[in-house]
């Protein structure tokens, strides 16, 4: 019997000196998605954000919301069926597809108003209030859109869109970029500006864009900002982000091993319970 009362007692000690696990629902679009398919990189990736942290901190537990091609403004419709638990921790990195596919981004207003998922500031609204109702006392972190080169799908050429060194349907990324900073000092919620302070900026998305010299057609290596003014054809040129032109990213928006490892810092810094 006393065997058994030092056994238990050696066992409770034990799991009572454990460190907790954290649980860490990780919401975003493609970059965060791709974080687990590194295979629809064509396995320019080795490791994303969630898995660098993970495995730097092996008692985070990340379960992946990743969703390819979603806004803010999906999420928010979407989510009483996103299937989200409760968690330690919430992060929610979204914006940039919200610019491209021209979402009405909305002012402060709308968030304070709660007026719902029809603007960028109202999904957002939305989003939170939810990771509140699911986790009251939940640490949230909100990450911006980074700045973005030509990106070009490595598995479909056809899938291409221009960078964000111009606007689409008159608004800068920049202006989504802000919103999330905006909502982030209403709120008192940690944000992680990728856009403003990473060091990931349109010039180091991609080291050159590999294009048809129009004069000659030869293949040549164009830097930035050389490269916006030259053409590209999905059905005849080949793909214009060899492995040698990969930098921060490696098809010209997502991140590569580089840029993620970036991200990873910057999020691990804002995140207070892994200190």
């Amino acid at each position: 019997m006393k065997k058994y009362l030092l056994f238990m007692i050696l066992f409770l000690t034990c799991l009572a000196s454990a460190p907790r696990r954290i649980t860490w629902v990780a919401i975003g679009d493609s970059i965060t998605y791709l974080n687990d398919h590194k295979d629809e990189t064509a396995n320019r990736v080795t490791k994303g954000y969630l898995t660098l942290i993970s495995e730097k901190y092996p008692r985070v537990e990340y379960i992946n919301k990743g969703y390819n091609g979603w806004t803010s403004i999906n999420i928010a419709d979407k989510i009483e069926t996103l299937e989200l638990q409760k968690a330690d921790v919430y992060t929610v990195f979204l914006g940039t597809n919200d610019w491209w596919q021209g979402k009405e981004l909305g002012s402060i207003a709308d968030y304070e108003g709660n007026t719902g998922a029809r603007t960028v500031y109202g999904a957002y609204r939305v989003i939170t209030e939810k990771l509140k109702q699911l986790n009251k006392k939940a640490e949230i972190i909100l990450i911006t859109p980074m700045q973005r080169g030509d990106f070009v799908y490595i598995n479909n050429q056809k899938n291409n869109a221009y960078g964000s060194y111009k606007p689409k349907n008159g608004k800068n990324l920049e202006a989504f970029a802000n919103a999330v900073v905006e909502i982030g000092k209403l709120e008192k919620i940690p944000v992680v500006d990728l856009f403003h302070e990473s060091g990931m900026t349109v010039e180091s998305m991609v080291n050159f864009k590999k294009l048809r010299d129009p004069a000659n057609g030869h293949y040549k290596n164009y830097t930035y900002p050389d490269y916006t003014t030259i053409p590209f054809d999905p059905e005849k040129d080949e793909y214009p982000y060899p492995p040698e032109a990969i930098s921060m990213t490696y098809d010209g928006l997502h991140p590569s091993d580089k840029g993620y490892a970036i991200i990873a810092e910057m999020i691990e810094k804002k995140w207070k319970r892994l200190r």
